[in-house]
């Protein structure tokens, strides 16, 4: 699924190199934007991984920054190459998120805590289209149909023959209980959810009703963490307009320390799995 060059990977590296060459410099973002007449903030985009990053840009950061090393220049420079072609998403027209469709596809392993649905990597193409027209009345028909379709395509990742993405989900009861579309599509929902977890590579957990309060009453995450220890991992919050990439330390640790109480709380693995066909079985009556 993934072509040789992932350009949202791409940006987070060149940006996380340019970063440490100003960091090297003693130089402020600030000091930067100002010496190239540009916006603080746009430095700040390119060092994220947030805004594709140009040739230009990166030939005159490293002037600013003084790197007389070709060999480096000719690196970053060809990095920023990279990062400007287009993944598989792209041939799917504007997609809200995706660059964590980019992160997703390139990574190693991802942690998802979800209270309310069944994660977009385990849903069935039904479950998906009902989810998606609920959740977004205002969408056409269309619309839906297209997310739907990147949906199935990022599930390549889950039966990929080589090195298929290493996924950790902790659900909570509720997520099982919301009926999306109809008592038949749930059943066969949570069947499939079942088939899935007894892949050697996908874990499934749950958390009852009666476990009462727990970490993940805030809300969805996800923690996405990759092949390259270059690249650092990154915890991902879903919005209704905007997204949240959280990628400091000090923030993956925290929340991976929540996830770790989840797992902890949670039914184990068989109790779980165990679990969820008791309820699927609820939706055959």
């Amino acid at each position: 699924m993934a072509s040789s060059v992932n350009p949202t990977v791409r940006r987070r590296r060149l940006g996380q190199e340019l970063r440490r060459l100003r960091e090297l410099k003693g130089m402020t973002a600030e000091e930067v934007a100002e010496r190239l007449l540009v916006s603080q903030s746009k430095i700040s985009r390119l060092e994220n991984g947030r805004r594709s990053i140009s040739q230009r840009d990166v030939r005159d950061l490293c002037g600013v920054y003084e790197v007389e090393d070709h060999r480096i220049v000719d690196s970053l420079m060809q990095m920023a190459k990279d990062s400007r072609q287009q993944g598989w998403w792209h041939s799917f027209g504007d997609i809200p998120y995706s660059v964590y469709i980019g992160l997703e596809t390139d990574a190693a392993s991802l942690r998802v805590y979800d209270p309310q649905v069944v994660p977009g990597l385990l849903q069935t193409r039904q479950y998906a289209e009902a989810l998606i027209a609920g959740a977004l009345p205002e969408t056409a028909p269309a619309d839906i149909d297209k997310r739907v379709q990147v949906r199935m395509k990022r599930q390549e990742r889950i039966s990929a023959p080589d090195n298929p993405l290493r996924l950790w989900t902790v659900l909570d009861e509720s997520a099982l209980r919301r009926a999306v579309g109809n008592r038949a599509l749930m059943r066969e929902q949570l069947e499939y959810l079942v088939e899935q977890s007894q892949l050697p590579h996908v874990t499934v957990q749950v958390i009852p009703f009666d476990m009462g309060a727990h970490p993940g009453l805030n809300g969805q995450y996800a923690i996405l963490e990759f092949p390259d220890a270059a690249d650092s991992s990154v915890v991902y919050i879903e919005g209704v307009t905007s997204d949240l990439y959280l990628e400091k330390a000090n923030d993956v640790q925290k929340y991976s320390v929540m996830y770790e109480h989840l797992r902890a709380q949670a039914l184990n693995v068989e109790q779980s799995r165990q679990f969820i066909a008791d309820i699927a079985k609820e939706y055959a009556r």
